[in-house]
């Protein structure tokens, strides 16, 4: 008993498509051809009509006929197909939600900042090359002394991961940092010129980061105390220098200047991270005003 086949217009029939739509699928692999009638039409096995819906459900969710090739070669499964599209989509999604709330952000001010902010925000709407950017100046910030494993930890505190579905004020915030980012004295600070050991000091202000965390977490004012003490020493040994009320004056009043810059990108890290305890610039500022704050005691000696 002779095989079952089909005609390109029985298939047509069954799925609703057009005659030239099947030839078209057929033509270029998506379909699997049986043979050849006597008079040269081609003939289709029951299985092609299976792969045919398939092939109409998918272009129904527009996917492109370059990935069913791929698929109808068997290059690539359905699941893998399946997960690329979802990430596709859930690219696009994030494009649309950073478009809107950029919209909202220049919607809701007057006329003057609108400008102001539409020169600002215009570098951040592509997220992918905006957020190689933002890592790649923080790459040339940091001295090439510092070990890798030290600049990574500090880079993934300093440039946080654009949210999915963010707001106005995340939007806003997020462009401000590459603004700051090419201000003439944020590459100056933390080259550290005056800095012998670079990557000794860098370790101790992620340690200190950490010892002043929960008391800027409370919501304490800047003050003497065991982080004060570990973030001063550092920064004495670093210079060669002894650790004195005089050198605290000297170092405190040397990196208030930087504080307003400082603080402003580190608020803005906050504000995209929506992160509880605070990071590592905000510990910072915390700590150089408490050098500032009040003359300073005689410092504890290290343990």
């Amino acid at each position: 008993m002779s095989e079952v086949t089909w005609t390109i217009g029985q298939l047509a029939a069954h799925t609703g498509l057009p005659v030239k739509t099947v030839r078209y699928y057929s033509d270029v692999g998506l379909l699997p051809v049986a043979e050849r009638s006597a008079g040269g039409h081609r003939r289709y096995r029951p299985e092609a009509l299976e792969q045919l819906r398939l092939v109409q459900r998918l272009r129904a969710l527009d996917t492109p006929i370059s990935t069913l090739t791929a698929l109808a070669s068997g290059e690539r499964s359905l699941g893998d197909l399946i997960a690329d599209e979802m990430g596709l989509v859930r690219s696009r999604l994030t494009e649309l939600h950073w478009r809107q709330a950029t919209l909202e952000a220049l919607d809701n001010c007057s006329a003057q900042e609108r400008l102001h902010r539409l020169e600002v925000l215009a570098r951040v709407q592509r997220l992918p090359e905006a957020q190689d950017r933002l890592a790649g100046a923080w790459g040339q910030t940091i001295p090439a002394s510092v070990p890798a494993r030290l600049a990574d930890a500090i880079t993934a505190q300093a440039v946080p991961e654009p949210p999915q579905n963010p707001t106005a004020e995340v939007v806003l915030a997020y462009a401000e940092l590459h603004t700051l980012t090419r201000h003439q004295d944020f590459p100056v600070y933390w080259a550290c010129p005056n800095v012998r050991d670079k990557a000794s000091l860098y370790s101790e202000l992620l340690d200190t980061s950490e010892l002043a965390a929960d008391t800027v977490a409370d919501g304490l004012p800047p003050q003497p105390g065991e982080a004060l003490d570990h973030f001063s020493r550092a920064c004495a040994r670093s210079r060669g220098e002894d650790d004195s009320p005089g050198f605290r004056a000297f170092i405190g009043a040397h990196l208030y200047g930087t504080i307003p810059l400082f603080r402003r990108y580190w608020h803005h890290v906050a504000t995209i991270s929506a992160a509880r305890r605070p990071n590592l610039g905000l510990t910072h500022c915390w700590l150089v005003e408490a050098l500032t704050s009040r003359p300073q005691a005689a410092p504890a000696p290290a343990r």
